[in-house]
């Protein structure tokens, strides 16, 4: 009877969790971080500005959004193109640089928006670009605004900074020598983002990322010890640092979408093995989720959702071999490690977006790459410290008692939570 409480109040709040997901586990929510991309050819008269941006972002405008195929020609698109120029501009001292005409869309992937145009500026080399897209919508938006600025000589390679805008900081105050110059302070007027501005961000990336906080937690929630976590956080962040470097690396590239639903399918699954040994290790629910998976195999095979057909059967086969094995074998805590780091490849693709969106030059990767991914670690370790005293206090009270119901609490809303982001990155248009 005691193990059977618990249990029903996992069950309840999984369920209960379920009806809520859709508010609190929104595809806006999963990743925090709001973001937008420029890049800025400069010469003599002016610069060339080309600026990227979901349209999941721009939905937060509440303006009419073009269609697929619709260019700046429709009056959606020119409505867009006109928010854009407004809210990105580059000031001289004697005021902002004039549009030569009004935005053009250029292609782009598939829900995202780019527009092109053209700026004249007075002479002379104070310049000032100063971004506020959606920083009235989205207070936290980051902006990366990438330069490049030639040089007079055919035989030099053009010099190319980056730099995130920021609520805080939404202006880049540039010295902009004439081709074949030198600024009067290059280090002050053209230094790119620092490398702890990038460990900045990896902290924030993931303490605004739910998916990854969520997964963290499931991770650990049935650790016995110090040690297990250790572990358990070690196979985690060797796997995604990996796949983190050879993403932004350029040496292996993975479709955002597919990787979104894995995510989400990492999530749900760690927190439903948590309920699973919790509840008794039966055969009922590996079978259940199997089925649903090669249910949704189904729905692939019908044109429905981002992933496809095999790798929805090949998921299916995994979690019914990974059950069955930790059902026949001792519990040692290895087969979770493994886990951790199989899961741990496919998160490192999703914090890699962030960096690989930007396109840095090669001379700035290691530093952007190193900040970030320390970043990354200092902030998941921040998270495990608060975590992990308070799981260890109530393990120690009450026989483990509170411990166990937080766990199923815990669980069943992970659970809930994954499985919706699994379902709407895979099946919906999130």
């Amino acid at each position: 009877m005691v193990r059977a409480v618990p249990t029903l109040v996992g069950a309840l709040v999984c369920a209960l969790s379920l009806l809520l997901s859709p508010i609190f586990a929104s595809p806006v929510l999963a990743h925090g971080k709001s973001l937008s991309y420029s890049a800025w050819h400069f010469d003599e008269d002016g610069a060339q500005v080309s600026v990227r941006i979901p349209l999941l972002e721009l939905s937060r405008l509440g303006i009419p959004l073009p269609l697929p195929g619709e260019g700046s020609s429709s009056p959606d698109g020119r409505e867009v193109g006109e928010y854009l120029t407004q809210h990105l501009e580059l000031i001289t001292p004697d005021g902002p640089c004039t549009r030569t005409a009004s935005p053009t869309s250029r292609p782009t992937e598939t829900g995202w928006v780019r527009f092109r145009w053209s700026l004249r500026c007075p002479p002379g080399n104070q310049r000032t670009l100063q971004s506020r897209i959606l920083l009235d919508e989205a207070p936290s938006h980051l902006h990366f605004a990438r330069l490049t600025l030639e040089s007079e000589s055919e035989s030099a390679r053009p010099r190319i900074v980056e730099r995130v805008l920021t609520a805080g900081e939404p202006s880049w105050k540039l010295n902009l020598a004439p081709p074949g110059a030198e600024p009067e302070s290059p280090s002050a007027s053209l230094s790119g983002t620092s490398f702890l501005s990038y460990g900045r961000l990896g902290v924030e990336h993931i303490l605004s990322g739910w998916d990854h906080l969520a997964f963290v937690l499931a991770l650990i929630l049935l650790a016995r010890n110090l040690g297990e976590v250790a572990r358990l956080i070690t196979g985690f962040t060797v796997a995604h640092s990996l796949t983190l470097a050879l993403a932004v690396l350029g040496w292996v590239q993975a479709e955002a979408a597919p990787i979104e639903a894995l995510i989400g399918f990492s999530v749900a699954l760690i927190a439903l093995e948590n309920g699973w040994s919790l509840g008794g290790r039966g055969r009922g629910i590996p079978r259940v989720a199997v089925l649903a998976l090669l249910v949704m195999a189904g729905l692939a095979a019908a044109g429905f959702g981002s992933l496809a057909v095999l790798t929805l059967v090949g998921l299916a086969v995994f979690m019914a071999s990974h059950f069955e094995l930790l059902r026949r074998s001792p519990d040692t805590g290895l087969h979770r490690v493994a886990l951790a780091f199989a899961f741990g490849l496919v998160h490192g693709f999703g914090f890699a977006g962030i960096l690989a969106e930007m396109q840095l030059p090669s001379d700035r990767l290691a530093s952007a790459l190193l900040g970030f991914n320390l970043g990354v670690e200092v902030g998941q370790l921040a998270v495990v410290a608060l975590i992990w005293p308070v799981l260890a206090l109530l393990r120690r009270t009450a026989n483990g008692a509170p411990h166990r119901l937080f766990a199923e609490f815990a669980s069943g809303a992970v659970f809930a939570t994954g499985l919706y982001w699994f379902l709407i990155r895979t099946l919906g248009s999130g």
